[in-house]
């Protein structure tokens, strides 16, 4: 059975500018935050979702796709930003 390769980076286009970056994810963890390079605003994972990658990326982030899709630390609750973050 053929695995198929880690795809390492991601387009993140942003909901509220449209501006689009690629970018390179990490394999060992989920991305919880992302700063538009656009506009500034701080994405955050939809509902449901594990990551900005898999939110608002063209490619759902290693952990995911090592998974399958079915998996990966959809459990986890993304942090809050700290309290002397103005976003």
């Amino acid at each position: 059975m053929r695995e198929d390769p880690m795809i390492l980076e991601s387009t993140i286009t942003c909901p509220a500018c449209g501006t689009a970056e690629t970018e390179t994810m990490p394999t060992d963890a989920c991305q919880f935050f992302y700063d538009c390079t656009g506009c500034g605003v701080l994405l955050r994972p939809k509902p449901g979702d594990c990551c900005v990658f898999c939110s608002y990326g063209t490619v759902p982030c290693p952990p995911v796709q090592a998974e399958g899709g079915l998996t990966c630390c959809r459990a986890a609750t993304p942090p809050a930003p700290s309290p002397a973050d103005p976003r």
